[in-house]
């Protein structure tokens, strides 16, 4: 397997970053993969794949690109997972606003003050990253959260907050009515491929070929980019 590029190497190849680009890895050409936290057009983000094929570590990724490419007045972050443990790794800096448990009343709360927050945003600069670790798990939280959180997927990315939230493969039927509003979707390796034609793959994505934990796919027009993740 070819180790996966170093992100402080990718960086000082390419130059800082513009204020609007959020970085999610390298290609397979050696150009950087960026979302435009300024256009809401891809709007949220679903990241999917297989158990232990390196979903939270995307997310852990992200957080940690953060802290090289931008100041916390630009971009924080906030997650909301089931195993908070598992964030005790990552260096906790100005950018992040807190690592909650899903099933606590904070990851509610942190989910009503974001969409509160858009709804009020007059600040054109900054953004904040929601994630998710398990959308089957929020999705099972009370009505008043789950609405607030449908609302943060169609509008906002539009206000500057955008949901990154990831996504047990095998079990995308616990969460059917969900996955349509993600017109974004980044897959990590998913062996099944009647699943992954379910989720949006096809005959040239190949996702089970990709490399668990380091390596993702994304859709741009008709092609698919392969792009690897960068280590911090």
């Amino acid at each position: 397997m070819p180790a996966a590029p170093s992100l402080n190497s990718v960086l000082s190849e390419i130059g800082p970053l513009p204020r609007e680009a959020l970085f999610l890895g390298i290609a397979s050409d050696g150009l950087p993969v960026l979302l435009n936290l300024h256009d809401p057009l891809p709007g949220p983000l679903l990241v999917t794949a297989d158990a232990g094929a390196g979903k939270t570590i995307f997310l852990q990724t992200i957080a940690q690109s953060l802290v090289h490419t931008h100041n916390p007045e630009d971009v924080q972050y906030g997650v909301i997972t089931k195993y908070p443990e598992e964030w005790e790794g990552v260096k906790q800096t100005g950018h992040c606003v807190g690592i909650f448990p899903t099933f606590h009343n904070s990851a509610q709360d942190f989910i009503l003050s974001l969409a509160s927050w858009a709804h009020e945003n007059k600040n054109p600069r900054q953004a904040i990253l929601l994630m998710i670790d398990d959308l089957e798990e929020v999705a099972r939280l009370d009505f008043d959260t789950v609405q607030n959180l449908r609302w943060l997927l169609l509008r906002g990315p539009a206000r500057r907050v955008w949901p990154v939230i990831t996504m047990n493969a095998e079990r995308y039927g616990q969460v059917l009515a969900w996955i349509p509003g993600f017109r974004t979707r980044i897959f990590g390796r998913i062996k099944d491929g009647r699943v992954a034609g379910a989720l949006g793959g096809d005959k040239a994505s190949a996702f089970d070929t990709l490399e668990p934990r380091v390596q993702f796919s994304l859709r741009e027009s008709e092609n698919w980019i392969r792009f690897w993740l960068a280590v911090c």
